[in-house]
């Protein structure tokens, strides 16, 4: 009887053990889903914020006085806010300015065409340039065509970007403006003209980038004016004059305005966005909706306590031409990159979120895939490639969790005078500020982490 009494003892002892545990897990479950909802209240915290940047600041292009005013709107704010350890880490950034700009069809018929000049365009020799114009459907097209076919013209590459939820259509697109210009100059071309990259009817700025040939103005014309170069070629040849007056000044300072959540690790998670705007916009969806939907998830984190790892916020200094204040980040912690556990960031407008992707380790991908489906996102895809000022992070190692906004209206307004406090989604900012909260504090809080990925090999 003893024995037996002794065998019934221990049982109920294992099954005693089994349902605390069990109990334990099911408490830290409704826990962990408790504090989900809380992140996820409903909230207009990430609208204020974006509101309060575009409208108390306005457009903050790199190096100038509205770019000033930016660093020290983020100052006073992540002060306010209580963030601590805030501070402004200088950035040194190229100045470029833009001047008047005019573009004249002549033939077959006379029209004024509504142009932008893109960013860091040189200028047009005194008194414009007058030419035929070759038109062109992409930069392959202008690549594929014989040198004197585009010598001593001006070049319109009039490629159409289409409207996709997950922006894939610019990255299409996109090449025409930054490859464009170049290719066109190293062919002998006098000007170049291209379809704004957008889907809308604004005219587009944005960077084109020359290689070491000749380098020759370049604008982006709206989607009308646009429409009417295409049709004058219906008519026969075709003659534009355009005079663009763009400068480039002194190099200026920025810099890059940090704040943090305080961890009980030495270990960063870092949510990132970018305070700069182009000097033709007030820039809400690109980028105060991101500054507003980090500042708003890195708050809702600190209210549960303190997490984990530390809660980084960074804006970061002008990222529209150059990624300068990116480089300058990676660049001071090149020592201490392995304490950034995860990186996050917000540049993809005021849209809702629908995806979640990611660049982790492959061994804790599957939990990255739970974690979107108990937030009701598609689960995308590991090794994905996300934000352009973390870019450097990811490419060091640095795993990054990427959330997929919809972006179907985003690039109506992108690089736009549009782009105002009007054009943001108010829902589709909170429900970014809490899914970004959600993954801030499972990537905190997560004890093995999301595991480190090698640096990708430097391009040739």
């Amino acid at each position: 009887m003893r024995g037996g009494r002794s065998a019934l003892g221990r049982e109920g002892r294992g099954q005693g053990r089994s349902y605390s545990l069990f109990m334990a897990l099911l408490l830290a479950a409704c826990a962990a889903a408790g504090d989900r909802e809380r992140l996820r209240a409903e909230s207009d915290d990430a609208y204020t914020l974006a509101a309060s940047l575009v409208t108390e600041v306005g457009p903050r292009f790199a190096g100038t006085q509205g770019d000033a005013r930016a660093v020290q709107w983020a100052l006073r704010t992540l002060t306010g806010l209580g963030f601590h350890n805030v501070r402004a880490e200088p950035v040194a950034v190229p100045r470029w300015q833009r001047g008047p700009i005019a573009v004249e069809l002549l033939k077959p018929r006379v029209r004024l065409l509504e142009a932008v000049a893109l960013g860091g365009s040189v200028a047009t020799p005194p008194g414009g340039v007058e030419a035929r114009v070759v038109m062109v459907a992409s930069v392959e097209a202008l690549e594929a065509l014989p040198d004197a076919r585009v010598q001593g013209r001006i070049v319109f590459i009039n490629t159409r970007m289409e409207r996709r939820r997950d922006g894939s259509g610019y990255g299409k697109a996109v090449p025409a403006r930054r490859k464009g210009p170049a290719v066109a100059g190293a062919r002998g071309a006098r000007a170049v003209l291209i379809r704004s990259i957008g889907t809308d009817l604004y005219a587009h700025t944005g960077t084109t980038k020359y290689e070491a040939g000749p380098k020759v103005a370049a604008a982006a014309l709206s989607g009308p004016s646009a429409d009417a170069l295409e049709l004058a070629f219906l008519a026969g040849p075709v003659t534009v004059r355009m005079a663009l007056a763009a400068r480039e000044l002194p190099e200026a300072q920025s810099a890059n305005v940090i704040g943090e959540i305080p961890g009980r690790t030495g270990e960063i998670v870092l949510l990132g966005a970018h305070l700069d705007s182009w000097d033709t916009t007030p820039g809400a969806n690109d980028d105060a909706a991101g500054v507003g939907i980090v500042l708003a998830a890195a708050r809702r984190v600190a209210a549960l306590g303190t997490p984990r790892r530390t809660i980084r916020v960074v804006l970061f200094a002008n990222e529209e031409f150059g990624l300068h204040g990116a480089k300058a980040y990676a660049q001071a912690r090149a020592g201490e990159l392995e304490r950034h556990a995860a990186v996050l960031e917000a540049d993809s407008g005021s849209g809702v979120p629908f995806r979640l992707n990611a660049w982790v380790g492959e061994e804790h991908w599957p939990a990255v895939a739970r974690m979107a489906a108990e937030l009701g996102l598609e689960t995308g895809a590991n090794g994905q490639k996300g934000g352009a000022d973390v870019m450097v992070l990811r490419k060091l190692g640095v795993p990054e969790l990427i959330v997929g906004q919809d972006a179907s209206g985003y690039f109506d307004v992108h690089h736009t005078r549009a782009d105002t406090v009007a054009a943001l989604d108010r829902a589709g900012l909170d429900r970014a500020a809490g899914i970004f909260a959600v993954l801030a504090r499972f990537a905190s809080e997560r004890t093995e982490g999301l595991g480190r990925l090698p640096p990708e090999p430097e391009a040739p």
